[in-house]
């Protein structure tokens, strides 16, 4: 006499059933050796900023201009509810945005109490780089010196860019003209 199931049961017994003669996955090697960031253009230069330190990348958003503030302070724009301070990366360290407001994207940071937008000329996504590629750098000058962290080689040299150290320096916090 055959025993009646529940369908509860019979399902349980499916997967157990599943479970014994699943194959198992190729194991894959975890690559902790590579180092990712998103890569953007300021200008003539390339840059890569950790993934930890982007929260997310916009297309330019519309924004309010806010009086009383350094020119490189765009504005302000609402972001799901959050005012958003836009800030012409670019601008702040001495070069000209491009023209094509098309490729522009802003750059998310959110760090300790500062929540701002970095606009930068074109952002290039995800780049991967070898860990140990990373090139320190010693004799840096220029605005931007004090924000980078190394340097990844490729076609061209791609300047790693903390946004972190740029949003703890007094002189990006002190916006008031």
């Amino acid at each position: 006499m055959t025993e009646s199931l529940t369908a509860f049961e019979l399902l349980l017994q499916i997967d157990e059933r599943c479970r014994l003669l699943a194959a198992d996955l190729p194991s894959q090697p975890t690559r902790q050796d590579s180092w990712s960031g998103i890569g953007f253009r300021l200008g003539e230069h390339w840059y890569v900023a950790p993934m930890s330190e982007v929260s997310e990348v916009l297309h330019e958003p519309r924004f309010t201009q806010v009086p009383g503030v350094k020119s490189w302070v765009k504005g302000v724009a609402n972001l799901r509810g959050r005012l958003l301070p836009v800030m012409d990366l670019g601008a702040f360290v001495g070069h000209e945005l491009s023209v094509a407001r098309r490729q522009r994207r802003v750059l998310v940071v959110e760090h300790q109490e500062v929540f701002a937008g970095l606009m930068v000329d074109e952002v290039f996504g995800l780049q991967h780089f070898a860990q140990d590629s990373l090139e320190p750098v010693d004799t840096l000058n220029g605005p931007m010196a004090s924000f980078i962290k190394g340097r990844f080689q490729r076609e061209q040299p791609w300047q790693v860019f903390s946004p972190f150290a740029l949003a703890t320096s007094p002189g990006f916090m002190s916006i008031a003209l």
